[in-house]
């Protein structure tokens, strides 16, 4: 493995800065957002769709495509970036995030990020009912046991397992086997947690490096910690300075359960700690306003499925004044596009009156470009967090976004 990340200007008096991160199938300009193709697919939207709007790199999801269809499948057809059609950088999550989705978090609604603001999303008080909700992912210090979500079968994933699958999936970018803890553990638990994923951490650097894929695969090893800045700290020293024979962490994502009050500065506390050198990639975050947070704070790569996840389920769009949901109703006689000046394909071509019909007769297309809006949106808010780092502006061009963008 080698430094393939080159830094081109920083943001004066913060940690964020503009750089290029080289694969074998071709440069990402950083700072960037990478859409989410969980099985392989961005939902509704082909390789071509992608490219047009602008996306660089795609994430895959290592859990889904290991259940179906299978990662050595996929590497029978020669990897999964043959399998998509899609010739440019794919990334792969290592399945950490389904270890917090399928175990504690299962069938309690428990997110990632807790909302202090909103009462919906506090944390839930403990019940025996809890107790009654059963678990498809049970937790142990070898690996993960688990029940497919599809038809019920046994497995087990250990951090070599891991690797190996995404070794198998062949993604530019790969992450090492994490556990997820949820915001709603204690500190004890959360300590033991972080023990449990730096050990695993080191088990996948291991089995990494041992193999010939480690000179075209990245490795990125994952920060824990949960909400307590001691554990976060402590976990970026250690992910950073960790080795084998010699071989580092090619790059590191931050992961884990944030308060929406304090994911920035959690975020700050991290890259503080890591080496400038090697690129950050803050994992399942991805509103305008975290975006903004987590570039000036150090973080290269962003992921999320909220874009398409709202534009398809809801009709909820991005545009610079904030949020619109085509499903009200003052949008049934609207002619003006999603958002006028958008260069996406859906603003150049329909009205939010058109759109708004498709999702109230249940028409796929609806989806589609309010799919292609949002990607286009965030993508582009991305890149001009670039372009405004490079001409030194950066913090300006913040300011008058965000006074402008309502949520």
């Amino acid at each position: 493995m080698k430094n393939n990340f080159k830094i081109e200007k920083k943001i004066p008096n913060a940690l964020g800065r503009a750089g290029v991160f080289s694969t074998v199938h071709g440069d990402i300009q950083t700072p960037c957002f990478v859409p989410v193709g969980t099985k392989g697919t961005v939902k509704g939207m082909t390789p071509e769709m992608l490219r047009e709007l602008g996306a660089q790199i795609v994430l895959a999801n290592t859990y889904h495509l290991y259940l179906q269809p299978g990662d050595e499948l996929v590497r029978d057809t020669g990897g999964l970036h043959k399998m998509m059609n899609w010739n440019g950088p794919l990334t792969t999550d290592s399945g950490g995030f389904q270890v917090f989705s399928l175990g504690v978090a299962y069938g309690k609604g428990i997110s990632k990020i807790l909302h202090p603001a909103d009462p919906s999303m506090q944390i839930p008080e403990r019940s025996s009912a809890d107790e009654g909700v059963p678990k498809l992912a049970t937790i142990g210090n070898d690996g993960v046991s688990f029940r497919s979500h599809i038809d019920g079968s046994l497995h087990y994933i250990t951090p070599e397992k891991s690797i190996e699958i995404q070794h198998n999936l062949g993604a530019d970018i790969i992450f090492a086997f994490d556990e997820c803890t949820s915001p709603t553990e204690d500190l004890r638990y959360q300590n033991e947690a972080l023990e449990r994923t730096h050990a695993w951490a080191k088990r996948c650097l291991d089995f990494h490096t041992s193999k010939p894929n480690s000179e075209t695969q990245a490795l990125f090893g994952i920060v824990q910690g949960g909400r307590d800045e001691e554990l976060r700290r402590k976990s970026a020293k250690l992910i950073a300075d960790m080795k084998s024979n010699g071989i580092g962490f090619d790059g590191f994502g931050i992961g884990g359960s944030f308060d929406k009050n304090d994911l920035h500065s959690a975020v700050r506390w991290v890259n503080e700690e890591l080496p400038e050198d090697r690129p950050r990639h803050l994992l399942g975050i991805g509103e305008p306003e975290d975006l903004f947070e987590g570039v000036e704070n150090g973080v290269d790569f962003f992921d999320c499925v909220a874009p398409t996840r709202n534009a398809r389920s809801k009709g909820s769009l991005y545009t610079t004044n904030g949020r619109i949901n085509l499903m009200n109703a003052q949008y049934r006689n609207d002619f003006s596009p999603i958002e006028k000046g958008c260069e996406c394909y859906a603003c150049k071509s329909y009205t939010k009156a058109y759109i708004s019909h498709l999702f109230r007769a249940d028409e796929m297309l609806g989806g589609i470009l309010c799919s292609i809006h949002n990607l286009y949106f965030i993508v582009h808010l991305v890149a001009r967090m670039r372009e405004e780092i490079l001409k030194g502006t950066f913090v300006e061009y913040k300011k008058e976004f965000l006074e402008n963008y309502k949520r």
